[in-house]
């Protein structure tokens, strides 16, 4: 059985660095229990989806142990237009820190710096449950579909202006890496 660790310690958010690589990648492995979304990370920084400003890290202390990614993605309609937003994917927070407010601070920071950076929406896969205290909604609100079958409470949308979404709608296109794990 583990045992959380308390977070008695004032949590920092910051972009990664290169000297994170290699504890990202054991982060994600650990918090997912497999390597896939670890690996999807580092096909990501070498995207052209990438936004260096979006991939944060939690410390606490020297510790790292938290990670989130945002990447470039692109919403496209039947009749060729194409929007861009953001793909929240992945978010990890190692298992010992889980459930103490970690992620939460990781997304409300990364969405705040992507709305900084002029990005107008933010696309997740996830809980039902977690996202909606975010204000992310069922993406199909603004016909918006995943290129994949889904449940569509888990495909959700947030707009990060007001009218972020207006008149975007479509399919989701995610940047190569997400199918190469």
């Amino acid at each position: 059985m583990q045992h959380k660790q308390p977070v008695s310690t004032h949590i920092t958010i910051r972009q990664e660095s290169p000297a994170d690589f290699q504890e990202v990648y054991a982060l994600h492995t650990a918090a997912f229990g497999a390597e896939n979304e670890a690996k999807l990370v580092d096909l990501l920084r070498t995207s052209m989806a990438f936004v260096p400003e979006l991939a944060l890290v939690a410390t606490i202390g020297n510790k790292l142990v938290g990670h989130i990614l945002f990447s470039k993605i692109k919403i496209a309609d039947a009749e060729q237009h194409e929007w861009e937003s953001l793909a929240l994917a992945p978010v990890a927070v190692i298992p010992e820190y889980q459930r103490q407010g970690i992620g939460e601070k990781l997304i409300r920071t990364g969405l705040e710096r992507a709305k900084a950076l002029h990005f107008k929406s933010v696309i997740v896969l996830g809980h039902a449950q977690y996202y909606p205290k975010f204000g992310f909604e069922p993406a199909d609100k603004w016909q918006i579909k995943a290129p994949f079958e889904v449940p569509v409470e888990v495909f959700m949308a947030l707009e990060l202006v007001p009218d972020g979404l207006k008149n975007v709608h479509g399919t989701v296109i995610y940047p190569k890496a997400f199918e190469m794990v």
